[in-house]
């Protein structure tokens, strides 16, 4: 794979996320998968937080019991 394609996409991913969470809204991986094919949320999170935003994490837990992270901006 073309390293500078994989930086790129991750940027515009990046991008795409950030404006999401400064709106005011919250994602989860599915949100994102769903959204916009992003499978790797966690990174991409890691990402942001290192651009400088303030990103906190709750766990939720979903019907099937299972416990998912939401993201959102610290207000």
């Amino acid at each position: 794979m073309n390293n500078n394609l994989n930086v790129a996409s991750c940027a515009s991913q990046n991008d795409k996320i950030q404006a999401w969470l400064e709106e005011g809204n919250s994602i989860t991986s599915w949100d994102a998968i769903m959204m916009w094919g992003v499978t790797r949320l966690a990174s991409r999170i890691h990402d942001l937080r290192e651009r400088g935003l303030d990103i906190e994490v709750h766990r939720k837990i979903v019907p099937s019991g299972a416990s998912v992270a939401v993201y959102s901006l610290r207000k």
